[in-house]
């Protein structure tokens, strides 16, 4: 149990701390041992990898890219679960019995991952300790996100909702030391999906986030995240962001 701890500790540094390169081997390394049942497939971006209401066959674990996990109701509206990024894995509701996906996956844009069919990776999970104890501490560490998620959905207000959502994206692959961070291009309808608002309430967030020098739009339409001022904001308790004014957050800068 204290060897799993680490790895469940080790797992969620790596989530923030790890630079990612542009094709990562950490699972080529770990599925190695499974020669049947496993491809390796390049994706394009907008790629439908897998669609809600189809059968859960395979298991998914990303070495580049990102792959856009979400949800569409009865009467048509989208939900953003979560975006996955390299050396994280989707799709894994097969190997509890799961038959029929509950969501849909997409690339975002051009990907590589690797699909593990079912019974292969039960078979390598029982025959692998190694992958076994990595696979167990990962689902560990984002059940740990799934719950602060659940919370952050519960209890706190849209704005400081999307805060978080941004701060999470700006660390998406990157060291929890970097400042000033460029996060992940998103269009606002998107960011409204992950939130749970409209995009109308996102722009004029955004818009404002953007006085208080939170975040910063560039010629490219990037968007650099103060990390440092945005983590200030999410750890506040006020329900009213109105307090950081553009003199404060200035003094704060400074």
């Amino acid at each position: 149990m204290s060897s799993l701890r680490a790895s469940v500790m080790q797992e969620s540094t790596k989530r923030k701390r790890l630079t990612v390169l542009k094709v990562d081997s950490y699972w080529d390394s770990l599925l190695k041992g499974i020669t049947a049942g496993k491809q390796l497939l390049d994706l394009q971006k907008s790629a439908m990898i897998y669609s809600q209401g189809e059968k859960s066959t395979a298991i998914y674990f990303i070495q580049s890219g990102r792959v856009k996990i979400h949800v569409v109701s009865t009467q048509g509206k989208e939900a953003v679960l979560a975006l996955a990024g390299p050396r994280e894995f989707f799709g894994e509701g097969g190997l509890v019995c799961q038959t029929i996906r509950i969501n849909s996956a997409v690339a975002l844009e051009p990907t590589t991952v690797f699909r593990v069919e079912n019974r292969a990776m039960l078979q390598a999970l029982h025959a692998q300790p190694e992958l076994s104890e990595k696979f167990t501490a990962a689902l560990l560490s984002r059940n740990i996100d799934l719950e602060a998620d659940l919370c952050d959905q519960l209890f706190n207000h849209s704005e400081k909702r999307l805060a978080r959502v941004l701060l999470k994206l700006s660390r998406f692959g990157q060291r929890a030391d970097v400042p000033d961070v460029k996060m992940p291009r998103l269009t606002h309808e998107t960011l409204a999906e992950m939130v749970g608002t409209t995009r109308s309430r996102i722009s004029f967030f955004m818009n404002k986030f953007k006085r208080l020098g939170l975040i910063e739009y560039t010629g490219t339409g990037d968007i650099t995240v103060r990390d440092e001022l945005m983590t200030d904001v999410v750890l506040h308790d006020s329900d009213d962001l109105s307090r950081y004014n553009l003199e404060g957050w200035s003094n704060v800068a400074r």
